[in-house]
């Protein structure tokens, strides 16, 4: 099944003269073997990590260097041909799925550590770089780079610029826009641009904050400069089971409004603590309805102090079990359970979409309720993980997108999350970015004068709107069906969200 997309507005030949026409102008400034336009070579590029949604692109290109990457855009601008820029391809929101008339430029050979300055604590690296490898590079000096998505043994820096990709430690250490310094890269005419700067501040607009989270709408990422942090001394994570969900969500809120900020504070409920302890045995309280992991790092005398201030916090809440680890193979042990979610789930289930959504925390336990009520309604299964220090939620809906009735049924499934997210006084994505996803969401959570002014920004990077078109900023006229959609079909619940 392939995600509905905005109508491309261009003039365009049919999809095999318009192919021959992109592929002759292309291997005009590529080699070779930076070019893929067989079905068999571009079959792999049809799909992110969000699998349900699926399309061909007319040609993938890998470029070498940013004179291939700054060629291949202005070529494309010349035809007014789309352009997918795509990093490793772990998104979950199908922001890298390819434009079926466009091109996907695939920036996988740009994994070059260019340099690091342990003085500035700062590296540069280009786009292609992995998450994990940062760290790596910057642990002899004693640094590495804070923000840790599940993915980063393979997620791409220039992926996590793109989504603003957060991570189990992002409510100490705070999202990839708190990380990063610069972005460098270039316009869909091929014109270099840089946003930000390494000193303290920069001249003119503000515009790093703009393009980081920008879902490559704005521009494509060839380069990045990331701040890098101390190692701490020490870290310890507590392990606390709870019998009750509510119980442990008021104990997430709770820990906060003590005025402590943990290094990590995650939550999982009992499905999916009983499929990540099948999957790597992490020590898992089978029994506890949830359980939470939190956190603290720093000098041994505040690891210490910190974890018994948080250990009575979650007693005082109800937990009916606190475990500390002992040493740094436990700790890791702990974590191992809440990194694997998401391949643990694909053990359980043909298929799974996670969503990503966020609420305030003391909703956290309201949520779950919710989604529990609504596996009854859908008729299928929901496994929950959070971050739950910052309120972004993970459900995993487990599904078989070979049933064509159990893959709509998860998207309704996902609305109804994402929609009751927003009725709480949340927001329809997180981390994972809109994508093609949570457009129908967006027409939930903004007002079609919001949504242009979206556009507007666009636009005056993009006139054309070349760059991953048909995605993240739904047009007023797909509101306009949503809402037709949700009015003929019952769903709309809450009367403080909009009309159409």
């Amino acid at each position: 099944m392939h995600a509905p997309t905005q109508p491309f507005h261009h003039l365009v030949l049919n999809r095999a003269e318009r192919q021959q026409q992109v592929v002759q102008a292309l291997q005009g400034v590529l080699p070779a073997h930076a070019l893929l336009h067989t079905p068999e070579q571009t079959t792999p590029y049809e799909c992110d990590g969000l699998t349900a949604y699926r399309e061909r692109p007319l040609c993938v290109t890998l470029p070498d260097n940013e004179d291939q990457v700054q060629a291949v855009l202005r070529v494309c601008h010349a035809l007014n041909v789309p352009v997918v820029a795509r990093g490793a391809g772990t998104g979950l929101s199908g922001g890298a799925m390819p434009h079926a008339l466009g091109v996907t430029l695939s920036l996988a050979k740009f994994n070059r550590m260019i340099s690091i300055d342990p003085l500035a604590q700062t590296a540069v690296v280009q786009a292609g770089v992995r998450n994990l490898a940062i760290s790596e590079a910057a642990a002899p000096h004693g640094l590495y780079y804070a923000p840790d998505p599940s993915s980063q043994i393979a997620c791409t820096i220039g992926g996590n610029v793109a989504e603003n990709s957060g991570g189990v430690h992002c409510l100490k250490y705070g999202l990839t826009l708190h990380n990063i310094l610069q972005v460098r890269g270039y316009t869909v005419e091929g014109d270099p641009i840089t946003f930000g700067g390494t000193a303290l501040d920069s001249p003119g607009l503000d515009l790093l904050a703009v393009v980081i989270g920008s879902e490559g709408m704005l521009a494509v990422v060839t380069e990045v400069v990331v701040k890098l942090v101390p190692k701490p001394q020490l870290a310890r994570c507590i392990m606390a089971s709870f019998d009750d969900v509510r119980k442990a969500g008021d104990a997430v809120a709770a820990v906060v409004a003590a005025g402590i900020i943990p290094a990590g504070l995650e939550m999982m409920d009992k499905p999916m603590t009983a499929a990540v302890e099948d999957f790597v045995k992490a020590g898992y309280d089978l029994g506890a309805a949830a359980i939470l992991l939190c956190e603290s790092d720093g000098t041994p005398e505040e690891v210490e102090e910190e974890i018994s201030r948080m250990s009575d916090v979650l007693r005082r809440c109800g937990a009916t079990a606190i475990a500390v680890s002992r040493d740094e193979a436990e700790r890791l042990r702990f974590w191992s359970g809440r990194k694997n979610a998401f391949p643990a789930s694909g053990r359980i289930s043909p298929d799974y979409m996670c969503m990503d959504s966020t609420i305030p925390r003391k909703r956290l336990a309201d949520i779950l309720l919710a989604i529990a009520a609504m596996e009854e309604k859908y008729r299928l299964r929901c496994a929950n993980v959070f971050h739950a220090g910052d309120g972004n939620l993970h459900p995993l809906i487990l599904f078989d997108a070979n049933d064509p009735d159990q893959l709509h049924r998860c998207e309704l499934f996902g609305a109804d999350i994402l929609e009751t997210s927003v009725a709480m006084g949340g927001t329809v994505t997180g981390e994972h970015g809109v994508g093609v996803e949570k457009l129908n969401s967006m027409c939930v959570q903004f007002s079609a004068d919001e949504n242009e002014q979206m556009f507007a920004l666009k636009r005056a990077f993009d006139p054309k709107e070349l760059l991953n078109p048909g995605k993240v900023i739904p047009t007023l006229h797909r509101c306009a069906e949503y809402g037709k959609m949700l009015v003929r079909g019952g769903q709309i619940k809450h009367p403080d969200l909009p009309r159409f």
